[in-house]
């Protein structure tokens, strides 16, 4: 499905009635793709795992499918990662707008769904890097994977023998292996 403006799109426009899984992407909207079962099984084990440590650790928030004020190519961006954190240190523990994420995330993590590659998910990572994400989880539920991209440079692909231990949250070791069914 091909959703398609016939003309730009402003950011104001786009947050007045944003259409229901759509990214603002060089002033036109593009559909996310609709999440099948290992997707959303994934999506739910990483935001338990992550949730259940942000609220031990008090140090920030985990929410999926939330849109990011951000900029790409100089142009007003709103992706909608799958699973965003953000820290109490750039987002106060008692913020409650009812809007996009306002500051830059540390993290973001994009699941791979049916019909999208880790090619196309990678030159997005780029984007979110350039945008300063400060980390960037692709996870793949078919092979089994999560890839970590840092700022900087790099990145590391983890397997179901491996245990994610990001020094961007502390005290977490989330086995690749528990993510998926």
């Amino acid at each position: 499905m091909n959703v398609t403006t016939t003309s730009s799109l402003s950011l104001e426009e786009f947050l007045k009635q944003p259409p229901d899984r759509c990214e603002l992407v060089n002033g036109e909207l593009k559909p996310k793709v609709s999440p099948k079962f290992k997707h959303s099984q994934t999506q739910l084990s990483l935001l338990t795992a992550i949730n259940n440590w942000c609220q031990a650790q008090q140090t920030g928030r985990v929410l999926p499918e939330w849109g990011i004020l951000l900029k790409r190519h100089g142009t007003d961006w709103v992706p909608v990662p799958d699973i965003t954190y953000v820290s109490y240190q750039r987002l106060s523990p008692d913020w409650e707008e009812d809007v996009p994420c306002p500051v830059i995330p540390e993290l973001v993590i994009e699941i791979i769904s049916p019909g999208q590659s880790f090619g196309e998910l990678t030159a997005k990572t780029g984007d979110y890097l350039k945008a300063g994400i400060d980390r960037i989880w692709i996870v793949d539920p078919q092979v089994q994977t999560v890839t970590i991209f840092p700022q900087g440079g790099g990145f590391e692909t983890l397997s179901n023998q491996d245990t994610i231990a990001d020094s961007l949250l502390p005290h977490l070791e989330l086995p690749v292996a528990d993510l998926f069914y």
